[in-house]
C-alpha cells in the first residue's frame, strides 16, 4: 500500500505519521509568562538530538491566528523546562492539554505541584521524575501552524535514587515514563532487553 503525501490533507498526514512513528516520548513543558503565570502543556513531537550542545527539539503546533501559551512564553523569555512525566501522572498530563485562558495556568487549575529550577526561571513539575532546564537557541517556522523549537538543556534535575551520582547512569527500576502512541492512546514501557552494539563480523 502506497500513500502519497502530496495533496493529502495535513490532518490525515498527522494521523498517519503519529500512527507509524511510535512510541514517542512526551515533553510536559513548563513556561512562565512575563506576567508570572506558569503554563504546563504536553508535546509528543519531541526528542533530544545531541550532547554538545545538549540539543532538545520540540514541534510546536498552534492555531494560525494565535500562538499557544507555550510558544508565546518561550518567545518572550527564551526559557522552558521539559518535564518527563511518569505513568502515574497521565491523567493530569492529559488534562493539561485543555485550553485555559492565558491568565490561568494549568498548574494552578489542576493543583500541580511546582518546584524551583536551578538555571532557568520557569519552575519544574515537582512530581515528574526528570526535568531538563532549557534555553531557546532558535526556532524554525514552517507555515502558520508549525514551528520547530531548538533549545539547549543547561541542567537536569532527577528524582532521588534515579541517577547514580558516580556513574550518572539511570536506573528506572521498571517505572518508565509515559510513551505516546496515536489518537488518545498511551503505552507502558515493559520487557526491555539489552542489545549492545557488536563488533564487526570478520
Amino acid at each position: 500500500m502506497l500513500i502519497d503525501f502530496d495533496g493529502l490533507d495535513p490532518k490525515l498526514r498527522y494521523k498517519l505519521m503519529c500512527g507509524a512513528v511510535i512510541p514517542r516520548p512526551v515533553a510536559w513543558i513548563t513556561t512562565i509568562s512575563p506576567e508570572g503565570v506558569v503554563n504546563a502543556a504536553p508535546y509528543s513531537f519531541f526528542n533530544v538530538f545531541g550532547e554538545d550542545p545538549a540539543l532538545v527539539v520540540v514541534g510546536l503546533g498552534h492555531k494560525a491566528e494565535e500562538p499557544k501559551d507555550t510558544t508565546r512564553n518561550i518567545l518572550a523569555t527564551g526559557e522552558f523546562v521539559v518535564n518527563i512525566p511518569a505513568l502515574s501522572q497521565i491523567g493530569d498530563m492529559v488534562d493539561s492539554a485543555a485550553v485555559y485562558p492565558a491568565d490561568r495556568g494549568e498548574p494552578e487549575a489542576l493543583g500541580l505541584k511546582l518546584a524551583p529550577s536551578a538555571r532557568v526561571a520557569p519552575p519544574r513539575l515537582a512530581d515528574c521524575p526528570v526535568a531538563l532546564e532549557c534555553r531557546k537557541i532558535t526556532g524554525l517556522t514552517f507555515g502558520p501552524t508549525r514551528e520547530l523549537l531548538i533549545g539547549e538543556a543547561v541542567a537536569l534535575q532527577a528524582r532521588d535514587g534515579l541517577v547514580d551520582p558516580e556513574t550518572l547512569r539511570f536506573d528506572w527500576q521498571g517505572d518508565f515514563p509515559i510513551a505516546r502512541l496515536f489518537a488518545d492512546r498511551y503505552a507502558r514501557l515493559e520487557e526491555i532487553e539489552p542489545h549492545p552494539i557488536p563488533k564487526p563480523k570478520p
